[in-house]
């Protein structure tokens, strides 16, 4: 598919109005499991697992089932983490992080399924070290990796971040 294609999949798909979605961080002997989204840029977008969350799902429940889809894992959730808020046009979305623990599964690369098959952005689903993530340029990471000098960084924030972002007034 190319870029243009995937650009306007997305905004069709997800843009243009306020999403709510979870997030799970999994950590595991010093490395963090991320996943590559294809953005319409050309430019990789690294985050963890996640996604929107469905009408009448609490937000674990929607962790669990995102998580499965998109890693094959069956995760517990845990605690909550903090809120921060994303938006970079045509996206803007209200994301929930919470620390999750690893049940079972088995660590493939899965789908969307909200979108065809032949036109998935998930790419690539890997354990990463911190040196590793740091190593990325910010425009390929979601913004709340971009500061952290540790993954006990990410349970230490509580509350509501935007990370002064350009797009909100």
């Amino acid at each position: 598919m190319t870029q243009d294609k995937i650009g306007k999949q997305i905004a069709t798909k997800f843009g243009n109005r306020l999403r709510t979605r979870v997030n799970g961080v999994l950590i595991e002997a010093e490395k963090i499991l991320m996943i590559n989204h294809q953005m319409s840029d050309q430019q990789d977008f690294w985050s963890v697992p996640g996604g929107g969350m469905k009408y009448g799902s609490s937000a674990h429940a929607n962790l669990q089932r995102e998580y499965l889809e998109e890693t094959g894992l069956e995760i517990e959730v845990g605690d909550f983490l903090f809120v921060h808020e994303f938006l970079e046009p045509p996206l803007h979305a209200v994301e929930l992080f919470f620390e999750v623990k690893l049940k079972g599964g088995s660590l493939h690369l899965g789908t969307d399924p909200e979108l065809e098959k032949e036109n998935q952005i998930l790419k690539e689903l890997t354990w990463m070290s911190l040196e590793e993530l740091r190593s990325l340029p910010n425009a390929s990471v979601h913004q709340i990796f971009w500061t952290i000098k540790s993954f006990q960084d990410l349970g230490l924030w509580k509350g509501y971040f935007n990370f002064e972002n350009k797009y909100l007034k």
